[in-house]
């Protein structure tokens, strides 16, 4: 297999779900921020916003306010050092996928300064309830936009483990029967 620093990251990218204390350097998250910018979107439009929230009593709060919403004591969205909220503007077509663009760009950009990550998708679909909306409100993510995934960002605690990858990959060459 040929590789290079890029494949390298993407290959070493695990989901972390638990932190040390170690503070991220916010020269760190700005590089970060900058990948997420440099996402692909459709037809270019760029119809997102990322908060990048390093207020670990503010991350708390909006964890503490989703984990009420859904119903689940004790969320804590794994207490991560940094979050990232990606939001995109409501009925835009592909904000979804936008999104998810974005996301992988954070997550492996992450990943190539060492730093863990993984995918918090809870806010789909509660982002409007009361509580919720306030504390979105108040870290700067406009009312008229819906949140499809965050990213929780730090070190990580321990050594993330290693799955394999088990989805088929189908070759079709010139010689394929048709």
């Amino acid at each position: 297999m040929k590789t290079n620093g890029t494949i390298e990251t993407i290959l070493k990218r695990r989901s972390v779900r638990s932190f040390d204390e170690r503070p991220i350097p916010h020269e760190e998250l700005e590089t970060i921020a900058l990948c997420a910018k440099h996402a692909p979107s459709a037809n270019n439009r760029q119809e997102w916003v990322f908060v990048f929230v390093e207020d670990r009593g503010r991350i708390a709060q909006l964890a503490s306010v989703m984990g009420e919403a859904m119903g689940r004591e004790s969320y804590t969205m794994y207490a991560p050092q940094a979050l990232v909220v990606v939001a995109h503007k409501k009925g835009v077509p592909f904000g979804r996928e936008d999104d998810g663009c974005a996301m992988e760009n954070i997550m492996l950009a992450a990943a190539s300064f060492d730093i863990g990550s993984v995918w918090i998708n809870q806010l789909q679909g509660i982002c409007d309830e009361p509580e919720v909306r306030a504390c979105l409100d108040a870290l700067g993510v406009p009312a008229d936009y819906e949140v499809h995934g965050m990213a929780a960002l730090g070190y990580a605690a321990s050594e993330p483990v290693h799955l394999e990858r088990t989805s088929p990959v189908v070759w079709v060459g010139p010689d394929a029967d048709a």
